[in-house]
């Protein structure tokens, strides 16, 4: 034994060196990995020939189920892991740009995208496909980028469509290229076209790819996005169901069920669905699939009237800097900064609409006005979430003139969006400001004026549909013609038009409790069912004034 002190201090001090330093070396080999628990994921079953090293096959495949259930970070690292594995894998360049393309469904995007776009796609061609179906991949992706300067992002799209087109034709036993062919079609879709043309083409694609890939996360995520519509909502409600099942391990899997059921007025499932997606959010560090889980989940609660459990989404959104990791600070400015510095105009949206729809679905017109704006630069319709917001606040309690210059801003953001060549939500924000205009009006005692404005937005509406990130309008413009005709005495007149809203919003509570009330006043037999649906939908409520009215009319039929 050596019985010098120093000696083993020494000897000590070397083995705890070295422990330490393999202790680092596993962990930061295990950080390297794909996932933590890439053995235990399930993200569906995708295959995609490739002509690449055969070691990075299922690298491959696991990167674009990734990619088909629109986890594009990750997918985008997963992508890069096999160009570490595989440095001649042109196609993963191919992968990566259509990840950086993000949600095709999200909207306009910014200059920076469009150039890191671009130059992986550069590289892809350089690096070169070996086989001529992966090099007309890289061309297809192209399309996407090309001349950007000098084209819209439309007109970059429909060539994106054509391109997909082209090579689903030519490679027709290529499953990826149908299914891709058909989200490009779903891409292009327009809102004014009420054939929906596009979307019963890409569904009669997808409908047969499940036949034969039941399995695929791509064609069931994809279906479900072309029967967001309230006329095809009801075809979706298989894929609906089997989504989550398919890739229980993407959070986004786990929301997008919520869509049709937002669309059927199944406000329980789509609570369930949520709850699902903001749980496994969380636990990957996803902030924007977060943020647009918790948007349609605080939509379903408003629409139950359980306005304890949509008031604890709000308090999530202002403390969800703790489960991202990096966030340092909680506040809700902070999230926003984040989030308006990548650009991405879903999570954005959930940020304003989340406090908007709080205030407006109970009728809330002082917290309405109070709401604070966070600019959005490259999302104008952003800003106009809470403008609107803020404007039926101050109309809706007796201040037009407040009213009026909160009107003017949302002028200001459509002519931006106008400018920017977007036509969607220039369309949307015209809306806002036409019915916003409208209760001014009504405050300053203009009321054919009113009538006339209120009009216009629900026939401006009828023409168009929503977009996918959000799960409804944040206050319909024909159920808003419905109040006002309420507020004028006119319940015959206002019935009809919450039926309208009905039919294109099933079971939204405001709408529910229009009809019923409007039947009320004008003596119509109606107004029993409706009272006795909107009791319904909201067993789990916390307690309106609305719901007492119900409960007080039913008790008197019921004698």
């Amino acid at each position: 034994m050596d019985k010098n002190p120093r000696k083993r201090t020494f000897r000590r001090t070397i083995w705890i060196f070295a422990l330490a330093l393999v202790a680092v070396v596993v962990c930061l080999a295990i950080l390297d990995q794909p996932h933590p628990n890439a053995h235990l994921e399930k993200v569906g079953t995708v295959h995609f020939e490739t002509s690449c090293t055969p070691g990075v096959a299922a690298q491959f495949d696991r990167a674009l189920a990734t990619l088909h259930s629109f986890e594009f970070s990750a997918a985008v690292d997963a992508f890069y892991r096999v160009l570490k594995d595989d440095p001649n894998c042109a196609i993963a360049y191919w992968g990566i740009a259509l990840s950086q393309w993000d949600n095709p469904f999200a909207g306009h995007r910014p200059p920076d995208v469009l150039r890191e776009g671009a130059a992986t796609v550069q590289k892809g061609i350089a690096t070169g496909g070996k086989t001529q179906r992966e090099n007309d991949y890289l061309a297809a992706v192209g399309e996407l980028y090309k001349n950007a300067g000098t084209l819209n992002e439309h007109t970059r799209t429909l060539n994106y469509e054509a391109a997909m087109e082209r090579l689903a034709h030519k490679y027709p036993d290529d499953f990826e290229a149908q299914i891709l062919y058909a989200l490009a079609l779903a891409q292009d879709a327009q809102p004014e076209d009420k054939t929906y043309a596009k979307q019963m083409l890409a569904a009669a694609i997808l409908e047969n790819a499940i036949e034969k890939q039941p399995n695929h996360p791509g064609a069931t995520h994809y279906l479900i996005h072309v029967y967001d519509v309230p006329t095809l909502a009801a075809h979706g409600l298989n894929a609906a169901s089997h989504y989550a099942v398919i890739a229980p391990s993407s959070p986004h899997a786990l929301h997008m069920p919520s869509h049709i059921f937002t669309r059927v007025g199944d406000w329980q499932a789509s609570i369930e669905a949520n709850l699902a997606s903001v749980q496994a959010s969380r636990e990957q560090y996803s902030p924007g699939e977060l943020l647009h889980a918790l948007d349609y989940l605080e939509y379903a609660y408003l629409q139950t009237a359980q306005d304890r459990s949509a008031h604890g989404v709000l308090e999530q959104v202002q403390t969800a800097g703790r489960y991202v990791g990096g966030w340092r600070s909680y506040a809700p400015q902070s999230i926003f900064r984040y989030v308006i510095r990548r650009a991405d105009p879903g999570p954005a949206f959930a940020l304003a609409a989340i406090p908007a729809r709080y205030a407006l679905e109970r009728e809330a017109w002082t917290e309405a006005r109070k709401s604070e704006v966070y600019t959005a630069p490259e999302a104008p319709q952003t800003d106009a979430i809470t403008r609107f917001a803020r404007a039926l606040g101050f109309a809706r309690s007796g201040d037009p003139a407040s009213a009026r210059r909160e009107i003017a801003e949302l002028e200001k953001l459509h002519a931006e969006l106008v400018a920017k060549n977007d036509i969607y939500w220039a369309k949307q924000v015209e809306i806002q400001r036409l019915a916003a205009s409208a209760w001014a009006s009504h405050a300053e005692g203009k009321q054919e004026e009113a009538l006339s404005l209120m009009r216009s937005a629900a026939a401006e509406e009828d023409g168009t549909e929503k977009n996918a990130i959000t799960p409804g309008p944040l206050k319909p413009a024909r159920e808003q013609l419905g109040e006002l005709l309420l507020e004028l005495n006119q319940p015959a007149l206002a019935l009809k038009e919450f039926k309208a809203t009905l039919l294109q919003e099933p079971s939204r509570f405001r709408a529910l409790y229009g009809a019923a009330h409007a039947a009320r006043l004008a003596g119509d037999s109606g107004a029993h069912g409706y009272y006795r649906q909107l009791l319904s939908i909201c067993k789990n409520a916390d307690g309106r004034l609305e719901l007492e009215e119900a409960r007080a009319h039913t008790a008197r039929g019921a004698q």
